[in-house]
């Protein structure tokens, strides 16, 4: 591996468009004139798991793989993935992270009280490494401009703060791999990355034990194709096909906010919202 080569990771869960937004940034860099060599590993994209991607540029690169304390930047699609791969990092490094948590079906089966064991969104875990932090809700903002499977490229907007490639290398990229039809959208969020403010993170009280209320559950119908895994997967039999195939909310009310029928969507159609609670509103992050 050559000394003069810098790295870089990508993490998050599959689902996420990881991978998409990987070969974003190996296209850019070459665009740049780089020697670009990109690996991920990517089998539990279907299942809700772990998914990464390691990327090395430079004049001359042998391989891939960023080794465990080097990464100059960390760019992080959920918050327990930033806390998993954070120690690849160098010290005075960077990580964009989202403030998004994603929880595995797989954790589900205690589905009434796993969100209090899930780690705090806290921007000080980071503070012993001294890095440079971005912590960003990018699926607020990609929501805002109407597409939520966008989040991807509002990371990568965020991420290229720390990267020395021309904006004309990112957006020929984007333009490249995209989606056909969603490159307007995508290069709006790219944008919209870069200026985005850095999130306010929410203190909130200890859940109470056992159920917390019932959630809203958001169908979004012209996303829907009624392939039927969400009221298959539910377990309070909240969701049902009707007879014309279109998906309805049969019990609202037994709803527990475990997920599932979100994170096995494949159309992203779905989309669970937690009841009402009182937040406490905490400083912004600031980026050091």
């Amino acid at each position: 591996m050559s000394s003069s080569s810098r790295g870089l990771l990508l993490a998050g869960v599959g689902g996420q468009g990881v991978v998409l937004a990987s070969m974003i940034v190996a296209d850019a860099l070459l665009r740049a004139g780089h020697d670009v060599k990109q690996s991920e590993v990517h089998g539990m994209a279907q299942r809700g798991g772990s998914v990464f991607s390691h990327i090395r540029w430079g004049s001359k690169v042998d391989s891939p793989l960023v080794p465990l304390g080097s990464a100059e930047v960390l760019a992080a699609f959920e918050w327990a993935e930033a806390l998993r791969w954070v120690p690849y990092v160098q010290e005075g490094g960077a990580v964009v992270a989202d403030i998004r948590t994603i929880v595995p079906p797989g954790a589900c089966s205690d589905r009434r009280s796993w969100s209090t064991r899930y780690p705090d969104v806290d921007a000080q875990v980071f503070d012993c490494r001294h890095l440079k932090t971005r912590l960003i809700d990018a699926t607020a903002t990609a929501t805002e401009l109407g597409n939520v499977r966008a989040a991807n490229s509002v990371i990568l907007g965020s991420l290229a703060a720390f990267l020395d490639i021309d904006l004309l290398h990112w957006e020929a990229a984007i333009e490249g791999l995209v989606p056909r039809g969603t490159e307007e959208v995508n290069l709006a969020a790219f944008r919209a990355g870069r200026e985005v403010a850095d999130a306010r993170l929410p203190r909130l009280a200890s859940a109470p034990e056992g159920f917390s209320g019932p959630h809203e559950i958001d169908i979004r119908h012209e996303w829907c194709k009624g392939c039927d895994i969400c009221s298959r997967v539910c377990p309070e039999y909240c969701l049902e096909l009707d007879v014309d195939g279109k998906l309805a909310v049969v019990n609202a009310k037994a709803c527990t906010g475990c997920r599932l029928c979100e994170l096995l969507c494949p159309d992203f159609a779905i989309e669970i919202h937690p009841p009402p609670a009182p937040v406490v509103l905490g400083a912004p992050v600031l980026s050091r």
